[in-house]
């Protein structure tokens, strides 16, 4: 019987009653959530397509044509690298370019100096691309073309080392120092020598009007400027074929030879400090004869000893004998 009041006590059935509203709240909470996540309509991801070698060459010109003209610019770019990668495996059509960048007239030399700045520029087949340049046409063209630079814009001289005159050459110029310098680093400078890069462009630059001049601004261009020139260049020198033909260029002086530089090996006089009546009978023409060393060891220990002094002068005057302490010595020393 007390259960059974218990289960009669008003606030038991308001507990419970409560209980059970919130209980059925949640659960249609949760069953409407789950209908409304069924009914939503996803959107299909796009599934990824990629384009195979079969599917490259069996596109026509007329088909790349009209996708160079697409709205869409990821199609365009995909379009012209097609393009560029038949032009480069395709030895006429590099031949054609290499023959329009030695032309005279410079909207023709840029137009085709883009086009094969752009068929070579491909990151993923960088090497194979710059393969197909590895030709004596190819180097011969590349240094014609920076030879009919020269005539485009006026140079000034290079005797600057705060100013780094590189990224104001002109376009044209500069196109022709990036193909440089990829092929100097793949496949190195030996052909260019040959080719006559130094003769017919390096020396040609505003270097200055003797030698010494020149020379000397061409070696404080290459210690201050960090650009395509310098780089270059710092590949010359690092060859014997590079170093000869920078030499004849007068460009850099002759190395000396190891015999040389003993020939030219002088005796320093050394000057000492005894008294100071050494000091006075110093001439300026003095002769500079060696010393023969007939001292025992015992003297020469004593003579270093006798030379030992500090000079002390705040600047204000001249250096003079008032200025120089010796180093006390007894007799029995």
């Amino acid at each position: 019987m007390g259960f059974i009041s218990f289960l009669r006590d008003d606030r038991v059935i308001g507990v419970g009653l409560g209980l059970g509203t919130v209980g059925f709240l949640l659960a249609m909470r949760s069953i409407l959530e789950y209908y409304r996540d069924e009914a939503e309509v996803k959107p299909t991801p796009p599934k990824t397509q990629y384009i195979t070698q079969e599917t490259e060459d069996s596109l026509g010109l007329a088909t790349l044509e009209s996708l160079i003209s697409h709205y869409n610019f990821a199609i365009r770019d995909t379009a012209l690298k097609i393009i560029a990668g038949r032009a480069v495996n395709d030895s006429s059509a590099v031949y054609h370019l290499l023959w329009g960048i030695t032309r005279i007239d410079y909207e023709e030399r840029m137009e085709n100096l883009r086009a094969l700045a752009f068929a070579v520029e491909d990151r993923d087949l960088f090497h194979e691309q710059l393969s197909s340049l590895n030709t004596p046409k190819a180097y011969s063209a590349l240094v014609r073309s920076l030879e009919l630079c020269l005539d485009d814009a006026e140079h000034e001289k290079l005797d600057d080392p705060l100013y780094d005159e590189y990224y104001l050459r002109d376009i044209g110029e500069r196109r022709c120092l990036v193909l440089v310098s990829q092929m100097v680093h793949r496949f190195g400078v030996d052909k260019f020598i040959e080719a006559g890069f130094v003769e017919r462009w390096l020396a040609k630059q505003p270097w200055g009007v003797d030698d010494e001049e020149r020379q000397k601004n061409f070696t404080m261009y290459i210690e201050r400027r960090k650009n395509r020139i310098s780089d270059i260049c710092f590949h010359l020198k690092t060859c014997k074929a590079g170093r000869r033909a920078l030499y004849n260029a007068k460009l850099v002086p002759r190395k000396r030879s190891r015999r040389e530089k003993v020939d030219q090996i002088q005796v320093v006089l050394e000057i000492s400090m005894t008294n100071e009546d050494d000091l006075e009978g110093l001439s300026g023409t003095a002769e500079h004869v060696p010393r023969v060393n007939d001292q025992t060891a015992e003297e020469q220990r004593l003579r270093r000893r006798h030379r030992e002094a500090m000079v002390l002068n705040d600047g204000t005057h001249s250096l003079g004998r008032s200025d120089i302490i010796e180093r006390e010595h007894d007799a029995n020393s």
